[in-house]
């Protein structure tokens, strides 16, 4: 793969752009503390702004380096991220990346994180060269699967007991994309 690091990306209504010192309240306030969007994560909610503080600094640290894929997700309208996107494991022997991604509940089912992840597609298989973008979920959790499902993912089965979460061990829907699949669907 050809690593680029956390480019900006814009869509009609996102702008997914690295983090900054100044999103930290924003993030505090906006998602990192809500514990509906951390049930099916391995984070646990923040439930102090200082663990924000750390994650989010840790981040801006990791910047530099090329193989390094955190964007935030600020809604243009509001001027200030709602969530984030980035890849939480990539394999250069198979040119895989795995994509992870978490919204604040009060922007739920608006289409928001398809729209970032719809957007980051294209970025990995045409500038990054990436061969195969995947994504699992809870099955508990099928709102995020649908995310998958708009993106053009396919689903590619459940992992029995394969992942764990704040729920403990979990099953793990599995949905893929790859490369040749979105360039024939892009002609």
């Amino acid at each position: 793969m050809e690593h680029k690091g956390t480019i900006r990306l814009e869509t009609d209504r996102l702008m997914l752009r690295p983090f900054t010192i100044g999103d930290i309240e924003p993030a505090f306030r906006n998602w990192t503390s809500d514990e509906q969007v951390t049930k099916y994560l391995r984070w646990p909610t923040h439930k102090d702004i200082s663990v924000t503080d750390r994650v989010l600094k840790n981040w801006l640290e990791c910047y530099d380096a090329p193989t390094f894929y955190q964007w935030a997700i600020e809604l243009k309208e509001l001027g200030e991220p709602i969530g984030t996107i980035s890849v939480v494991d990539m394999d250069d022997r198979t040119d895989k990346i795995h994509i992870g991604y978490c919204i604040g509940s009060k922007w739920w089912h608006q289409g928001y994180t398809s729209e970032a992840f719809a957007r980051i597609i294209p970025f990995f298989f045409k500038e990054v060269k990436a061969g195969r973008i995947e994504s699992q979920h809870d099955p508990n959790n099928p709102n995020s699967g649908n995310v998958m499902k708009k993106c053009g993912l396919t689903y590619e089965g459940t992992l029995r007991k394969a992942d764990w979460s704040n729920q403990g061990i979990v099953d793990a829907c599995m949905y893929g994309l790859l490369a040749d699949e979105y360039f024939q669907r892009t002609k």
